[in-house]
């Protein structure tokens, strides 16, 4: 897994249903028990700070419009990750990383 992939994920608590999740972690951080994602929903808010609208696209591995929720970054085993199902392309994940940084207060 790396950065910018789209993986099947059942993370435990509130958001415990499988569903696709975009792996945000650095990929120097690949021998750790457990990777940093951002869930991934089909219900799509009007919320351009914070969630990230993609298309269903053969590349993005996704059925339906969706959007990724910046605001939900979550740790998660990687053995409760599936495998890959797609990757965003070089514009999603660089306006990811800009989401996230504006997200977590980096960009304050």
């Amino acid at each position: 897994m790396k950065r910018g992939d789209v993986v099947t994920v059942a993370a435990a608590g509130d958001y415990g249903k499988p569903r696709p999740a975009v792996i945000v972690q650095s990929d120097w951080l690949d021998e750790t028990d457990s990777v940093l994602v951002c869930l991934v929903t089909s219900t799509m808010r009007d919320a351009p700070l914070y969630r990230l609208s993609l298309l269903p696209t053969d590349s993005t591995g996704l059925r339906q419009p969706s959007q990724v929720m910046i605001d939900k970054v979550l740790a998660v085993r990687r053995d409760r990750c599936g495998a890959v199902i797609g990757r965003l392309g070089e514009a999603d994940l660089a306006a990811m990383s800009r989401l996230l940084a504006l997200v977590v207060g980096l960009a304050d």
